[in-house]
């Protein structure tokens, strides 16, 4: 079975393993590395991304013990799928009519506890990946653009609470609301309101403040349902 193609790691100013930690994180939640995929060997993949092999095990040793790899001696490292739980909980809810007030209030309820989790169990690694996607948002981008980053954001969150099944909530109240969420990134105001929201919530985080990032995203929610009711402005 061939290795998966690894992009290159760009590097910052944190620690080496952080930095590869998130980068191959980030990946493995966009999807470009798919469940099942083989990593290339680590003598292999340290050379690939110009790092120290004592770097790379460090970072793999995190990401298994956030059974997003699987590691095997002989075998290399594999990603890992979604848990039975988080693929029953996705097959279920798929099955369900829902309407998309419904969805709102469910992620109303669920993404100011993922906030609240994520700033008391983030790593390192994740605080790099959301500072990425903030590094690349701005109210100048198109709407489309824009939206893709926003959930990101929301994304790599729920992956920094830890939480498979909350992980699988955020992924289908973002597929419920789509549209309705959309719609907050027509405009340039839409978007600069979007991207200090993500802010807040990035910056409380940061601080491992659970009661302040909580607080943030319900604003930040507030704030997108209220962009949404306005229409379009400019």
């Amino acid at each position: 079975m061939n290795s998966a193609p690894i992009p290159r790691l760009v590097r910052r100013t944190r620690s080496v393993s952080a930095e590869l930690a998130a980068h191959l994180e980030r990946l493995i939640v966009n999807g470009e590395l798919a469940p099942g995929a083989r990593l290339p060997p680590e003598r292999e993949l340290a050379a690939e991304m110009s790092v120290s092999r004592a770097s790379l095990r460090q970072a793999m040793f995190e990401l298994e013990s956030k059974n997003l790899i699987e590691r095997r001696q002989g075998r290399g490292s594999t990603i890992v799928a979604a848990s039975a739980g988080a693929t029953t909980l996705r097959t279920e809810l798929a099955a369900v009519d829902i309407a998309i007030a419904n969805a709102i209030e469910l992620r109303d309820i669920v993404e100011p506890r993922i906030a609240g989790f994520a700033a008391q169990r983030v790593a390192e690694s994740n605080l790099l990946q959301l500072d990425q996607v903030l590094a690349q948002s701005n109210e100048n981008l198109s709407a489309a653009e824009s939206f893709r980053l926003d959930k990101e954001f929301h994304q790599l969150l729920a992956h920094a609470s830890q939480n498979p099944l909350l992980v699988t909530l955020c992924e289908m109240t973002t597929d419920w609301t789509e549209e309705t969420r959309g719609l907050s990134h027509a405009t340039r105001t839409g978007r600069r309101i979007s991207i200090e929201g993500h802010i807040s919530i990035y910056e409380a985080v940061g601080r491992r403040d659970a009661d302040a990032a909580s607080a943030a995203m319900e604003k930040h929610l507030l704030d997108v349902r209220n962009i949404i009711a306005a229409g379009p402005t400019t």
